[in-house]
């Protein structure tokens, strides 16, 4: 979400506090801001695609999405299935489908800010440490555009600090994007691929999920050096990676698949979209 150049309304933070509130009761095991679907099977991990708008499918399978799903409009959350679902624009248009099973799609025309996202929620928070082995199984598709910037891969929030954080594996754009006014913290390699960490400070009135008085966050990125299109997402190594870089992270909220577009008229499948924890 950048606030800094891309300030979203007073409503967004309405949004995220019904959006709280609406989900605690999902805390246990998954829970809300972006989720859908079941126990999922997900692609084998892959070494990356190539650079520039998009990456290569490597070894995995990307695969369909399964039949029948359910259609949702508007600034809404919900759940489906063990996961749970947010959507998100700060514009006009713009859906997501969730299914039975771990997938789901979006589709946007000209929604200005836009997010669609499925994965798990911890309520208030839990240190990440305590969270077990945070895992996530990726497979998509995407056509159109996303305007003037993109990502699709697992975004969250911690509180105490407030910090939004992003793991970008794919976008519109050419890989690897850069947010603007970010601070490089050096590179890792995870799931055979190897990511520039980025601390990147934002302010806003809204938009963000640690409280209406928090006015000003830290955002924390991975961005893979290569695009790729499916394969596993090793997020508690990215946890560890950030922590060893001194970007420590609160009681994390939530771990979700996401795909975030600042415009353009597109759309992306998710055959395979799932969030473990064990």
């Amino acid at each position: 979400m950048r606030l800094n150049q891309h300030h979203r309304p007073a409503a967004r933070a309405l949004v995220a506090a019904l959006l709280s509130l609406t989900l605690v009761a999902c805390s246990s095991g998954g829970g809300s801001t972006g989720t859908g679907g079941t126990t999922g099977t997900g692609g084998t991990t892959s070494t990356g695609g190539t650079t520039g708008t998009g990456g290569t499918s490597g070894t995995c399978t990307i695969g369909s999405l399964p039949s029948g799903g359910t259609m949702h409009s508007g600034n809404s959350q919900g759940t489906a299935g063990s996961l749970s679902w947010s959507l998100w624009s700060n514009g006009s248009g713009g859906s997501i489908t969730t299914y039975s099973t771990p997938a789901f799609s979006a589709a946007w025309a000209n929604s200005g800010d836009f997010l669609a996202r499925i994965g798990l929620q911890w309520g208030s928070g839990k240190a990440y440490t305590s969270l077990g082995t945070v895992d996530a199984q990726f497979a998509e598709t995407k056509s159109g555009s996303g305007g003037g910037y993109s990502y699709i891969g697992i975004y969250g929030w911690s509180v105490n600090p407030c910090i939004e954080w992003y793991i970008v594996d794919d976008s519109y754009n050419k890989m690897p994007v850069n947010p603007g006014n970010t601070t490089n913290k050096g590179t890792v390699t995870i799931d055979g691929g190897t990511y520039t960490m980025y601390l990147r400070a934002t302010t806003g009135t809204g938009g963000n999920r640690c409280g209406s008085s928090v006015t000003s966050w830290n955002q924390f990125y991975s961005i893979r050096q290569t695009a790729r299109t499916c394969g596993q997402i090793s997020i508690t190594d990215h946890f560890n990676a950030w922590n060893k870089a001194g970007m420590t992270l609160g009681a994390v909220l939530e771990a979700s698949i996401l795909v975030e577009v600042g415009g353009g008229t597109g759309s992306v499948a998710f055959p395979t979209a799932n969030v473990t924890a064990q």
